[in-house]
């Protein structure tokens, strides 16, 4: 998903695993190193990917650079003048004597204070911390090497789940000294839960559905295609996709992540650099036999990787559109109304030439995203390898 929004020129590392911020930081960092050959004197900014602010926040993060360069901290943060004694963010607390500079040594952090506190440090001209941090390189790949892991990108990779599952603030911010921050009086504001994300949303509804008259302060989004209606609730959001709904009071939406951490189960859809899947139904027999059932939408000029599976086969039904189909290094054209057959270890991949949607029905004991042996990326390595006929000639066969 986010590949798609960003392009395919963008650069993504992603995690192996969710491991906090500190490992994810890390390993950017040991790409940046080991990779793309950054010197360990460069620059590196980290950012959230959720704040609503204007231009002129990022005009402000500029500045970091200069602090670091002129040697006036190990760590760079910027802080956000607060507007009001907020419950909700951390706060950070300069050293005495620095109330009116723009840069200010940090004495000390505070997490999420009571109102009283926060006042009382808002007097203390304490900032709210929106969680940007600034660094050279090598300061991170020397706190990598004091844990004693690799500083080899594909090394550390591998042995990702091995790093400590801690927040980068907890592993590095807190236990390092010579930290200055940056103030930064502008418009910003963390889009982190429900509650402050529906203050933004311009519409209470969002999708198919209806909100009653008497509820008040009630938002509801839903990408489902069956409507969904509230009636008489106020300041709750409903969120409903394929993934699950959730009903929340908005001062409790905080907590959906602690609620919802213990789920482990199947995306239901997902957005991939072809397009999309949507999971249909995952039945299981009591013989233990696994059907899957996905709708599956390629954009015209991509392609589904050539690959095979050991544990499962397929059955493709095309919905529509047109594409070119391949089944060990064959390839044959493909319309709206065709359905083929994949048995297991069946070498496979298909290529949409304009918009093409169509069912796919797994079947198999172990009916895994690990069970997908990927053989080219590309469609001109396909093309390079196999032959191409006329006419469609898989339907008739066996699973």
């Amino acid at each position: 998903m986010i590949q798609n929004q960003l392009g395919s020129d963008m650069k993504l590392i992603v995690e192996p695993e969710r491991r906090d911020t500190f490992p994810a930081i890390a390993l950017a960092s040991t790409y940046l190193y080991s990779v793309e050959g950054v010197e360990l004197d460069e620059v590196v900014v980290v950012l959230p990917v959720d704040p609503y602010v204007d231009e002129s926040f990022f005009e402000r993060v500029k500045g970091l650079e200069q602090i670091l360069e002129d040697g006036l901290a190990d760590l760079a943060l910027m802080g956000v003048v607060p507007t009001y004694p907020s419950e909700k963010y951390g706060y950070i607390v300069p050293e005495a004597g620095q109330m009116d500079h723009e840069v200010v040594k940090v004495s000390h952090f505070r997490e999420k204070p009571t109102e009283e506190q926060a006042q009382k440090l808002i007097s203390q001209q304490a900032m709210w911390n929106c969680g940007v941090f600034a660094f050279k390189l090598g300061f991170v790949i020397a706190k990598i090497r004091e844990l004693g892991f690799a500083t080899d990108y594909e090394v550390l990779r591998e042995h990702y789940g091995g790093l400590p599952k801690i927040s980068f603030d907890y592993q590095v911010v807190e236990k390092t000294k010579d930290i200055s921050a940056l103030r930064y009086d502008g418009e910003w504001k963390d889009l982190g839960t429900w509650n402050t994300l529906t203050e933004e949303m311009s519409r209470e509804l969002i999708g198919n559905g209806i909100i009653s008259e008497d509820s008040k302060n009630t938002h509801l989004v839903n990408e489902l295609d069956i409507p969904v209606t509230v009636l008489g609730l106020s300041n709750i959001v409903v969120a409903a996709s394929p993934d699950g709904i959730l009903v929340s009071d908005k001062g409790a939406s905080p907590r959906v992540k602690e609620v919802v951490s213990g789920l482990d189960h199947r995306p239901m859809f997902e957005e991939r650099r072809w397009g999309w899947y949507k999971v249909l139904e995952h039945t299981t027999s009591p013989s233990g036999q696994e059907v899957l059932t996905k709708r599956i939408g390629i954009k015209a000029g991509k392609n589904l990787s050539y690959q095979m599976h050991y544990m499962r086969s397929e059955v493709w039904t095309i919905v529509s559109g047109t594409g070119e189909f391949v089944l060990d290094e064959i390839i044959y054209p493909v319309k709206a109304g065709d359905v083929v057959n994949i048995p297991v270890q069946a070498k496979h991949g298909i290529r949409a030439v304009s918009d093409l949607e169509f069912i796919e029905v797994q079947m198999g004991r172990a009916l895994v995203e690990e069970d997908i042996v990927r053989l080219f990326m590309t469609w001109d390595e396909v093309e390079e390898r196999c032959v191409r006929r006329p006419i469609l000639e898989v339907a008739e066969k066996p699973a």
